[in-house]
């Protein structure tokens, strides 16, 4: 059976996505969201964060989606916290590079505020 998703902790720099998903996901999936607007300050949350989910932007300034991972994965409290990669880049060979990172899967940008608790339900519920 599957643990319920209750906790994400989400990294987007742009402030106006960070906000609607963030509200989204709150209002409607119902979740906890631990929103940060860069690589540093998720690593910073992570320890305290006990996220169920990662949700990560690709492309942001300074420490990227991959990189922002990388270093995630090397913090004992996310060390295998499933993933969940955020970008516009949604080539196949993108999108194999993320999934190669370990990405459950990639949700493409934009994104429909109203569907995306339900998209990210169905990608954490499929996962075993």
């Amino acid at each position: 059976m599957t643990t319920p998703l209750t906790r994400i902790l989400y990294v987007e720099d742009e402030p106006d996505i960070r906000m609607v998903a963030q509200m989204a996901l709150q209002a409607v999936g119902g979740f906890t969201v631990i929103a940060c607007a860069s690589g540093q300050e998720a690593l910073d949350a992570a320890p305290g964060a006990a996220a169920d989910l990662l949700l990560l932007d690709v492309m942001m300034p300074g420490m990227d989606g991959p990189s922002t991972l990388r270093a995630l994965r090397a913090l004992p409290a996310t060390a295998n916290t499933p993933v969940i990669f955020m970008t516009a880049k949604v080539q196949a060979a993108e999108v194999a590079v993320y999934k190669g990172l370990g990405a459950l899967e990639v949700i493409p940008k934009p994104f429909d505020p109203m569907e995306l608790s339900a998209q990210i339900q169905r990608i954490w519920s499929d996962r075993n």
